[in-house]
């Protein structure tokens, strides 16, 4: 995008606007997402694994691509593998907006099913990261082809297991949280207007989101702050924006199953990635030679899944205040991560 220059003011000013764009528009498609999933009679955790997580991963698929055509190599890894624990924060901050902990609402095994996928994808990065790429062809390491191959195997096992019910929990909370109110008019629309208002909804995020984290790199530079910790931190905030909108504002629906589905979909589409941008990135492959910060992301975004993990196993969980024990031990390892990354950068 050719955008004049500014000055730092100006960039933080014309990053804020771009903010509360995404903001309205994420909000707003988590509404649509949750009528529409009511109008076709689809389970919300599916809704928020395939749909919502996708849409809301336009800017980073969108800016990983372009770093990665641009042979930025830091750039790509910093900004996925970091913004995978962030976007885990995220969820810790929606449980704020929930009726006790966020982690004891879904029924299923599902969401345990999609935290184990992908803390196994994020050793299994982590694994080819120290080892580094031994076979490559065309440039390509098969590291990257392995993870595409596990990802495609766990969207395919989590769809069929979506309406098992072999597994079923204990102390569930009241199912029918009282809901936030829907926006005026919104349910006597056409599914057709709420598809194409969905589809606008998805192009605003996707443009002002790149603008987001145009200013985003372009704050980065102006206050000489080092591009890994800036890709770790500021540029994925800014990619993660919508994930933080959608999630939010699906807790106060009381549509749990969807954000947190949002966020784990979110949070596999970051480690698929690597893919294309391996195939993109044509001084070698993308994942040799990665940096202290990367192996590090990587090993957060093991442990605040892992957290979750058990969140979602054990039923009955202490409460800090009105979140669950998990949420803050989530906030507390990712600001952790911060000081970790701002020490290796």
């Amino acid at each position: 995008m050719d955008i004049p220059v500014t000055t730092l003011s100006q960039s933080v000013l014309l990053f804020a606007l771009c903010a509360a764009v995404v903001w309205f528009a994420g909000a707003r498609l988590a509404y649509l997402m949750d009528t529409l999933a009511d109008r076709y009679h689809l389970a919300k955790s599916l809704v928020g694994l395939l749909v919502l997580s996708l849409a809301t991963s336009l800017p980073e698929v969108a800016t990983t691509l372009t770093a990665a055509l641009q042979q930025a190599r830091d750039l790509v890894l910093n900004n996925l593998f970091g913004g995978i624990a962030l976007q885990t924060a995220i969820l810790a901050m929606s449980d704020f907006w929930a009726r006790g902990a966020i982690t004891n609402y879904p029924r299923k095994a599902n969401h345990a099913l999609e935290a184990t996928l992908l803390v196994l994808l994020l050793a299994i990065a982590l694994i080819i990261c120290n080892l580094g790429e031994t076979f490559v062809f065309g440039g390509v390491g098969l590291g990257s082809v392995f993870i595409a191959v596990t990802y495609a195997g766990a969207i395919w096992m989590l769809r069929r297991y979506d309406d098992s019910s072999d597994w079923v929990p204990v102390d569930l909370p009241d199912p029918d949280p009282l809901p936030f109110p829907a926006p005026t008019g919104l349910g006597a629309r056409s599914n057709a207007a709420l598809i194409w208002q969905s589809i606008a909804a998805c192009l605003a995020i996707l443009i002002f989101g790149l603008l987001l984290v145009l200013f985003a790199e372009r704050i980065a530079t102006q206050s000489g702050l080092g591009t890994s910790f800036i890709g770790v931190t500021l540029l994925a905030g800014a990619t993660s924006l919508p994930e933080l909108t959608t999630s939010i504002t699906a807790v106060r629906i009381g549509a749990y199953t969807m954000a947190i589905s949002n966020i784990f979909g979110s949070n596999l589409i970051m480690l698929v990635l690597v893919f294309p941008a391996d195939i993109l990135f044509r001084a070698g492959p993308i994942l040799q030679e990665t940096s202290k910060t990367v192996t590090l992301a990587l090993s957060f975004g093991i442990a605040v899944t892992a957290i979750y993990l058990i969140g979602l196993i054990v039923r009955r969980k202490p409460k800090v205040g009105t979140i669950g024990l998990d949420s803050v031990l989530v906030l507390i390892t990712f600001a952790g991560s911060l000081l970790a990354y701002y020490y290796v950068r």
